[in-house]
């Protein structure tokens, strides 16, 4: 399963964060977010990180070349677009970086926006669910309804997010199977200040319960 781990800002913590077992950092390209990142501080994040770590930006409503633009300057292997973006954007995008991986999350809170994502299934790498909120776009802790998505199974790949902890992992994955989660809020201190004692505690959960599958 891939583990991603978004709202990286500090150099050090995206090193750790990798060797406790993340297969995936995430910087947020979005200027209004309290975890925010330039181009300089992804680039000095990923810099130490080994080839096999996925490094997404996380966009929202942003124009096609200033992704572009991003993606090459900060040395990003991937792009999640976390905004209201169409599925003739998520087309051009992929014209516009054919070996970059795209994501699009989508803000679940019905079973009819739920039935809406197979249509980004065919133009997108991946999906990504999360919590829905009026007022932000992710890293708000809130948790989606897990028996909703038990029968969710796109053509793609997909994660779970919205409101994940080391506490309440295993029964998340005990009623959706995704093939990827990703947490942010739910191993911080403060927005952007990772508690790699949480971190580390996510992947013994983890650990646990593959154990105790076999």
């Amino acid at each position: 399963m891939r583990v991603k781990i978004c709202g990286i800002t500090q150099p050090q913590q995206s090193v750790a964060i990798a060797t406790l077992g993340a297969t995936a950092l995430g910087f947020i390209c979005v200027p209004t977010s309290p975890r925010y990142v330039t181009t300089a501080q992804i680039r000095a994040a990923v810099a130490q990180l080994p080839e096999n770590i996925d490094k997404i930006g996380v966009f929202a409503n942003t124009d096609i070349s200033e992704i572009s633009h991003t993606v090459i300057d900060s040395g990003l292997t991937g792009i999640q677009l976390h905004g209201d973006e169409s599925l003739e954007f998520c087309y051009q995008m992929r014209q516009a970086l054919p070996h970059v991986e795209i994501i699009k999350a989508l803000r679940i809170s019905s079973l009819e926006h739920l039935e809406k994502t197979a249509n980004y299934a065919q133009c997108v790498d991946s999906l990504l669910l999360d919590a829905y909120h009026p007022q932000h776009l992710g890293g708000t802790g809130q948790t989606l309804d897990w028996q909703m998505l038990q029968q969710f199974n796109p053509s793609c790949p997909w994660f779970l997010a919205g409101g994940l902890t080391p506490d309440n992992i295993v029964t998340a994955l005990s009623q959706a199977k995704p093939d990827g989660i990703d947490l942010s809020s739910g191993v911080e201190i403060k927005p952007g200040d990772k508690d790699l004692d949480r971190v580390a505690l996510l992947f013994e959960k983890l650990r646990s319960r593959e154990q105790g599958g076999r």
